[in-house]
């Protein structure tokens, strides 16, 4: 059986065909830069990586590509879409209406549609990836894979908001948490490498993207995370503000006579990295300019940094011990200047990094140990594997064997688990890196 997983995040569509049977990636890929310039897809199959720049004004000519990238005659993994048993989408929100992940129906899509401002940036792109896979694929069951369904195990003091009573019980206003199976893979890998059971873990996980938050693992489950009712909360993003005094927007409306949407549009699209900068939201231009002597640049950097650092401490205070905290997603595999920015000056918590192991760990293919020998809290990179999460999510929904995580075991929990794929793309890496090898961090046994 061939699984499809779509990935559709607020600029960027990742995707995989797995070989189910074979337990085998077929093929992986990511469409970048949607609704930018420069738009185009990096497709990895059959041992080769294939990038192809072609406009994406949308997540529909995003989903698109993918489609012809994988049934392509050379650089293809599948005749043709027939092949495919089942297919899994990330879905970002679903209100208090789903706890977890389902089995995708009419009624359920309605309902994603009725939620879709409490996730502008990424509800749209998520609809638009179900109904362009539903028409090339109508016969197939489709499983939405729930980014909140991680976060479940949060208890009130949490995720409750200190707001008049009636908001929660009328209109489900609490904090959700988002990045959820990016959380989840983390987590049980961090205690793969940590050896211990997942209940017996304290983790601080760093998801840094263009979409970004943390969150803080108790025990093997999600005690705190820092985005909430929607994704704009906590951290400074590609292109959302994060934190903010509630008052702000109000006094810019009064000022500005901005409506609620044109407020929303504003925090959502044109404030984070984009806004500081007036030009940037990708991290790669960012420190490029920074390079080059751009202040706002630095600026970026230094204000991205900090709330990571301070988010790091309330944790840390939170769970009163840290095994470990876990570096992830395109900023977080590969932004050793954010990370080092983020974890100076944190020795006295017991975290300590290794600035050379820090500059040595660039990769998307290993996980690797940035923290210095005498650091108390050890300090992982780990690539994420939200594609691996809805692949086995979307199969035992299928089958009717799906569970929450902590009654549900995955392959990737297996201190033997090994992502062939990534174990091909690692040889590459160490040709151009070779110092990879001296950072790569085993799984305790």
């Amino acid at each position: 059986m061939v699984i499809l997983t779509l990935n559709c995040g607020s600029s960027s569509a990742k995707y995989q065909v797995y070989d189910w049977d074979n337990k085998e990636v077929m093929a992986n890929g990511v469409v970048e830069r949607i609704g930018a310039e420069g738009s185009g897809i990096t497709h990895k199959a059959k041992g080769t990586e294939t990038e192809v720049l072609s406009p994406c004004p949308t997540h529909k000519e995003a989903i698109e590509l993918i489609l012809k990238e994988i049934t392509d005659k050379d650089v293809g993994v599948i005749s043709d879409m027939s092949v495919i048993g089942a297919v899994g989408h990330r879905v970002l929100h679903g209100g208090d209406k789903f706890t977890k992940s389902v089995l995708i129906t009419p009624e359920v899509l309605d309902t994603f549609r009725s939620v879709v401002d409490l996730g502008p940036l990424h509800m749209p792109a998520n609809i638009m990836g179900i109904e362009a896979a539903q028409k090339v694929l109508p016969n197939v069951p489709h499983a939405a894979i729930m980014d909140t369904a991680w976060h479940q195990t949060m208890p009130e003091e949490t995720f409750m908001y200190a707001i008049p009573r009636e908001w929660y019980t009328k209109y489900a206003a609490r904090r959700y948490g988002f990045h959820g199976t990016s959380f989840l893979y983390t987590a049980k890998r961090a205690a793969v490498l940590l050896g211990k059971a997942p209940k017996d873990t304290n983790i601080i996980i760093c998801h840094i993207g263009n979409g970004a938050s943390m969150c803080a693992v108790k025990n093997g489950k999600c005690y705190d995370t820092t985005m909430g009712i929607t994704p704009l909360e906590g951290l400074v993003m590609g292109t959302r503000s994060g934190d903010l005094d509630p008052a702000l927007p109000f006094y810019i409306m009064r000022k500005t006579g901005m409506s609620a949407d044109e407020m929303d549009t504003a925090l959502n699209k044109k404030s984070g990295c984009l806004g500081i900068t007036e030009k940037y939201a990708d991290r790669r231009d960012i420190e490029i300019a920074a390079k080059d002597g751009d202040k706002l640049a630095e600026l970026c950097i230094n204000m991205e940094s900090l709330r990571i650092k301070k988010y790091i401490g309330a944790f840390a205070a939170e769970l009163g011990h840290v095994d470990a905290i876990v570096f992830t997603a395109g900023v977080g595999e590969r932004g050793p200047i954010i990370r080092k920015k983020a974890l100076e000056g944190l020795e006295g918590f017991g975290i300590k990094l290794d600035e050379q192991r820090n500059e040595w760990s660039f990769t998307t293919n290993a996980e690797t140990f940035i923290n210095a020998d005498d650091s108390a809290t050890k300090i992982f990179v780990i690539p994420t594997d939200e594609e691996l999460v809805m692949t086995e999510d979307a199969y035992a929904l299928m089958k009717g064997t799906y569970d929450v995580h902590t009654n549900f075991t995955y392959s990737f929990q297996s201190p033997d688990y090994v992502n062939k794929a990534r174990a091909e793309g690692l040889k590459k890496d160490l040709v151009k890196r070779p110092n990879i090898a001296k950072v790569i961090a085993l799984p305790k046994k």
